[in-house]
């Protein structure tokens, strides 16, 4: 017999996922994606939606992504090797390229070796985690506002560890103290923290380090191509070589794609062996390594000075254009400008409108990237921004924060 009554409601797909990302919107914490296209003939312009709109956000610190040898050197590339590589770096994906921005990479850095991978982060997760398992007595000290990426690699690896106070060197020193001084150690941090603009003590730290006999690992992610007198970083602006691994990226400040560890040549080399983010990927293709070495050309030479010099002398300019209009900001002593605008749904809607209005786009930075309460505007100033294009933005953003103050 066939009931008559309606069979029973199958749960709804999905509806875990559905409802944490409910839970985002409701909350003011779900993700936008904004899309550009960026103009290369017009730097610091892209479209949306076919419409011409300024960019004050992005990692692109020195617009080298634009510059036209890096572009030069990537078409030609491409139309000599093509546009990949065609596996992995152990089945025939190491180019000569890779070769040549490795050894270039461990002299920049005055390093024994360096590895290239696919990403900054992978560069992190895969170098931690793989060291870290491989001496599991290591522990781990790790800086409190550490990037995601240093944060996975040593909660994946399972090593004990202790999260300093950020950049609180009493703390760090004291957790040091209490371990025995023949257990392995390893530092974990950033020079330049992105959220805040701010520099690590990084010389204090390596001072730490050999009284308590620690290794460190930096991740250079955000000084790269914008710090030093060639651009490798904090470290080559004070003189500070004892770092055990320093940690880079392309995507930045280089313009192109991809990330790297500098550093002794026998802990490289058994990550290079053992790795699985290292060893089951396709690689970067011959291109976009060949638009790397010509962008780091022009990095590490006079034009690159001058390209430096601009990017933190806009930066400066910036920080007293906001301090006229009363718009809160954090002094950061880097080219990262943070500006202040507290409130998830306040930062989304300001955010909104400068694009929908004034054709700006800066991405609000929300919780968990930042403390509720800690919302702001990341702000980069390329070297090529002028006077007058800083004094259209703080006008519009001193606008829209006059218009919606909470």
């Amino acid at each position: 017999m066939i009931s008559t009554l309606d069979p029973p409601r199958a749960p709804e797909a999905y509806a875990a996922l559905r409802a944490g990302l409910d839970q985002l919107k409701a909350e003011g914490l779900y993700r936008d994606f904004v899309a550009c296209s960026y103009l290369a003939a017009d730097r610091g312009h892209a479209l949306h939606h076919g419409r011409r709109i300024q960019v004050w956000c992005t990692n692109d610190y020195l617009g080298m992504s634009q510059h036209r040898d890096v572009m030069h050197a990537q078409l030609a590339s491409t139309l000599r090797h093509g546009t990949g590589n065609g596996g992995s770096r152990n089945i025939a994906g190491t180019s000569e390229a890779h070769v040549e921005l490795e050894a270039l990479l461990a002299v920049w850095h005055a390093k024994e070796r360096a590895l290239v991978f696919t990403s900054g982060y992978v560069a992190n997760v895969e170098t931690l985690t793989t060291l870290l398992r491989a001496e599991p007595e290591t522990m781990v000290f790790s800086d409190a506002l550490n990037h995601r990426s240093l944060i996975e690699g040593v909660r994946t690896s399972g090593n004990a560890k202790h999260i300093f106070a950020h950049n609180d060197l009493t703390d760090l020193e004291l957790a040091l103290a209490a371990q025995p001084l023949e257990r392995p150690k390893l530092i974990v941090f950033e020079s330049v923290y992105s959220m805040d603009g701010d520099v690590a003590p990084i010389r204090e730290i390596c001072d730490l380090a050999e009284r308590y006999n620690a290794r460190t690992y930096l991740d250079e992610t955000h000084a790269i191509g914008v710090q030093g007198p060639t651009g490798a970083g904090v470290c080559e602006t004070i003189g500070e070589d004892r770092i055990t691994f320093v940690q880079g990226v392309f995507g930045k400040a280089v313009g192109t794609t991809g990330g790297y560890v500098a550093g002794p040549d026998v802990p490289l080399d058994y990550v290079r062996s053992h790795a699985p983010g290292f060893i089951f990927t396709t690689t970067i293709p011959r291109a976009s390594l060949d638009a790397t070495l010509a962008s780091l050309a022009v990095i590490r030479s006079p034009e690159g000075v001058r390209l430096r010099e601009d990017l933190h002398a806009n930066a400066e300019l910036m920080r007293r254009r906001l301090t006229e209009a009363g718009i809160a900001h954090v002094p950061a002593p880097s080219h990262l400008v943070p500006v202040l605008v507290p409130g998830g749904a306040r930062v989304k809607r300001v955010s909104r409108r400068l694009l929908d209005e004034f054709s700006i786009y800066v991405q609000p930075i929300n919780f968990p990237s930042v403390p509720k309460g800690g919302e702001r505007f990341r702000v980069t100033v390329a070297p090529f921004r002028t006077e007058q294009q800083i004094d259209r933005f703080v006008e519009a953003l001193a606008q829209c924060l006059a218009d919606d103050p909470s």
